[in-house]
Formats: structure tokens, C-alpha cells, sequence
């Protein structure tokens, strides 16, 4: 390891392997998200479609309200050991791409590798899918009876995402400033929709039971597989704030932005989840919200009646236009990274000197989305499996803070965010989403298994591409 050596205050160059801070790190970039733009981002890459439909799920597995609470309350606990575990790694480590890097220097490239083309290839995935489900909405207000059909939501779906492709080709600036409006917007429809509880709320026709499959009274190890198979739903509606690293080298005093815009961002998020779980509670009923198909359009069709309809799908396409401009914010930087490491080709790290904006990894990631539109109902079931293999990543991409702890430990600690509570709050944040990954295997073997099998796959992909490399 070779010794390290302060190369200016925002940028700290160090070993974690064999390799330091690539060139295109230590160039001059202008920083130019602040604490606000951040905040806001935090804040989109979490809440999406999910706030609108896991609490279904949730409530399912859960049986009674109690256990439902529960679940909600220590997803974001574990989401605030996630967020102050991740705000010290993104002060340690402030660089483009930093999801990837953090892998990479702590573990191995091949690792890195794998897991960031899992992440980029169901984030792709995700937009894909959600910008259908928003054009399904958005269709059946803008066009006729007889023009709402397949091939006209796959236009506005594509549509969708080529705006925000051109609006994040002019520059970071542009469409961060694009994305603070649409997480406004967002956050004001959900705290619209938390009003519904003034307007009345439906009263309980069924006392919720908990069941067991024998018919005999619960214990407590059946109140814990219950709170696993919650926590799977909630966890996952809580993820997503670490790829905020990702935007290290382009953050105005990074070491300083970077911890409290994921705190603030959480705190938002935290609240809302909260309130709103409490809401459909008390306006669908619980026992109605296991299988309610619509909870969103419930509480608006209680603040707008007859237009309910009509508002909800307004506010979905609003959350389905903050979420595609945020994953091709924070996506293509991982892709970044890659190529700067030749995980992928070096084209991958060219930048545009004029807009900063990453061409390539911008114009490939949002191909992958369109590509996958026209697969988008096969791609559900590879979705399924990743879904075990992010929660291994979140796990082990927490743990490099024990790792980077160890080789920054040369850093002014005035200068850095330090997690309170080290090591408890990182360790509960890990063990949390091990015991979620396990499980996931308990409830479905095969999802966790094709989600190995994947992983297994992407790293041969690394290893053979590096041969021919070599050769």
C-alpha cells in the first residue's frame, strides 16, 4: 500500500487496494450540487411506485396492525443506521462513481462488477416498467377511448424517458434543478394524499387475526418469519439512498453535503412513510388494505371525489417522472466508474468538456431502458431475483466502512462525518438486511439461488472479459 498524501482539502488521495484514486479524480470538476439538490435526490432515489403499493403487501404478511407498525417503525430505524453509516463512507470516499469504488478498493473489481451490473441492469429495468405503469395512467387522460392501447403507452413510456435523456445531456446543473421541481411536486402530492384522513375515515368491519397455518396460537417465532417477510417489502421501499455516493465528486464540500443531505433526505422520508401508512390504516380499514388494489386512488378519491381518479394519475406520473431523472442521474456514474477501472470499456468514463455531462454512460444506460420497455413483462422475473442480491450488497457495501475506517485513518476528523454509536448503529444496519436476505431465501429458495446463479454469471463475464483483454 503505498503512503498517503493530501492532494487538496475536497479530494483525499489513499490506497484501498492496489491502486489509488484514478486521474479523472483528481481533475479539477465543478462542484455543483448543493446540500438542497442533494437532499432532493436522496429523497427521489427512495420513494418511487412503492409507497403507492407495498404497503398492500406489508399489511398481508403482517395480519394484524401491530406487527404492520412494527415493521414500518424498524425499516426506518435500520434506514437511519443505513443513512449515518453511508454518510460517513461518502465523506471518506468522495468520488464519481462511488458505489462502484467502494466495492472495488475494499473487495475486488470482479465484485464490484457483478454487483454494479445487477443494480444498473434493474435500475434500467425499473424505469422501464414504472414508465409504462405512468403511461397507463397519463393515457387514460390525454387520449381518446379508442387510442388507449399498447402501442401508445409504450410511446409516451419511450417518450418519457428521452425528455429527461435530453434534459440531462445539457448538464448536471439542468437536471438537478429539474429533479429539486419534480421532488417538490412529489413530496407535496403525498402529504396531499395524508389528508384524506380529515375527510373521514372508514370504520373496521373485521377485527384483524393472526393465523397460524395449524390453527394453533402464534408464538414468537412465528411473529418473527411474519416481521421478516414484512421487512422484505419494507426494506426495499426504504432503498436506494446509497447510491447518493455516487455523486461524491460533484458536490459542493462533499465531506460536509454529502452526511446531511442523506440524513435530511431520510428524516423526509421516514416521516412520510410513517404518516401515510398510518393514513391508509385509518382510511381503507386494515383488514380492507391487505387487499385493496388501489390504495392511492382510495384516499384521493376521498379529497376529490368523482376526479380522484384523475389527480392520482397526476400524482403517479409525477412520481414516475422524478424517478427515471434520477436513476439516469445516478446510474451512468456508476457506469463511469467502471470504465475508468476498464471494468468496462474506457469510452464508458469520456466526459464532455463543455457540459461535464457523462455522454456515453448516459446514452447507453437510457438505451437499456428503452430496449427493455418491449421486454418489460419478462424482465419482472429477473427483477425477482436481484431482489436477494441487493439486499447482500447493501449489507456488504455497509461493511467497507470497518475497511475504509482502517486505511483513512490519517484523515482530520473535524474534517469528516463520524458515524455516533461506532460500531453498533453499522452492525445493526448489516445484520437487518442479513436477516432480510435470509429471509428471502425462506420464503423463496429459487429467487435467492437464480439471484447467486446471476451474480456467479457477471462475475465470469468479468473474468473472461479481462482475459481477452490481456490477450
Amino acid at each position: 500500500m503505498s503512503a498517503p498524501s493530501i492532494i487538496r482539502p475536497s479530494i483525499i488521495q489513499f490506497s484501498l487496494s492496489s491502486s489509488n484514486y484514478s486521474k479523472s479524480d483528481l481533475m479539477q470538476q465543478k462542484k455543483q450540487l448543493s446540500l438542497f439538490d442533494l437532499s432532493m435526490i436522496v429523497v427521489s432515489l427512495v420513494i418511487g411506485m412503492g409507497v403507492f403499493r407495498t404497503p398492500v403487501n406489508v399489511a398481508a404478511k403482517a395480519q394484524v396492525p401491530e406487527l404492520f407498525y412494527l415493521a414500518w417503525f424498524i425499516g426506518g430505524f435500520v434506514a437511519f443506521c443505513g443513512a449515518l453509516t453511508y454518510a460517513e463512507i461518502g465523506s471518506r470516499y468522495p468520488v464519481t462513481g462511488g458505489y462502484y469504488k467502494i466495492f472495488s478498493s475494499a473487495y475486488h473489481p470482479s465484485i464490484a462488477f457483478a454487483i454494479n451490473c445487477i443494480v444498473i441492469i434493474s435500475s434500467a429495468a425499473s424505469v422501464a416498467a414504472i414508465s409504462i405503469i405512468g403511461a397507463e395512467y397519463l393515457s387514460k387522460i390525454i387520449l381518446p377511448i379508442d387510442k388507449q392501447n399498447e402501442t401508445y403507452r409504450v410511446v409516451i413510456a419511450i417518450t418519457t424517458i428521452l425528455t429527461f435523456y435530453f434534459i440531462n445531456l445539457l448538464g448536471l446543473k439542468a437536471s438537478s434543478k429539474t429533479q429539486n421541481v419534480l421532488t417538490i411536486i412529489k413530496i407535496g402530492m403525498i402529504l396531499t394524499l395524508i389528508c384524506a384522513v380529515f375527510f373521514g375515515g372508514q370504520a373496521q368491519t373485521v377485527t384483524p387475526v393472526f393465523k397460524t397455518v395449524g390453527g394453533a396460537l402464534p408464538n414468537w417465532a412465528d411473529y418473527g418469519k411474519a416481521l421478516g417477510l414484512c421487512l422484505i417489502a419494507v426494506s426495499f421501499s426504504y432503498a436506494g439512498y446509497a447510491q447518493t455516493i455516487n455523486f461524491g465528486g460533484e458536490v459542493k464540500e462533499a465531506k460536509k453535503v454529502i452526511p446531511r443531505s442523506i440524513i435530511i433526505g431520510l428524516t423526509i422520508i421516514v416521516m412520510l412513510y410513517l404518516t401515510i401508512n398510518y393514513v391508509y390504516v385509518k382510511v381503507i380499514g386494515f383488514e380492507e388494505l391487505k387487499s385493496a388494489e388501489s390504495i392511492a386512488a382510495i384516499l384521493a378519491s376521498k379529497i376529490f371525489g368523482p376526479a380522484g381518479f384523475n389527480a392520482l394519475s397526476v400524482i403517479i406520473f409525477f412520481s414516475v417522472m422524478g424517478y427515471i431523472n434520477v436513476n439516469l442521474l445516478s446510474n451512468p456514474r456508476a457506469m463511469f466508474a467502471m470504465g475508468e477501472e476498464g471494468a468496462l470499456p474506457k469510452i464508458f468514463s469520456r466526459m464532455n468538456k463543455k457540459t461535464e455531462v457523462i455522454t456515453i454512460s448516459l446514452t447507453v444506460f437510457t438505451l437499456i431502458a428503452v430496449v427493455i420497455i418491449f421486454y418489460a413483462k419478462t424482465f419482472d422475473k429477473i427483477l425477482n431475483y436481484t431482489i436477494f442480491l441487493e439486499s447482500i450488497s447493501m449489507a456488504s457495501s455497509a461493511a467497507t466502512i470497518f475497511i475504509l475506517r482502517k486505511r483513512t485513518a490519517h484523515l482530520d476528523k473535524k474534517t469528516i462525518y463520524t458515524v455516533p454509536l461506532y460500531p453498533i448503529l453499522p452492525i445493526i444496519f448489516i445484520a437487518a438486511y442479513t436477516f432480510v436476505a435470509f429471509s428471502i431465501y425462506a420464503d423463496d429458495p429459487d429467487a435467492a439461488l437464480n439471484g447467486l446463479y446471476i451474480f456467479v454469471g457477471f462475475l465470469a463475464i468479468y473474468f473472461v472479459s479481462r482475459w481477452f483483454s490481456k490477450k
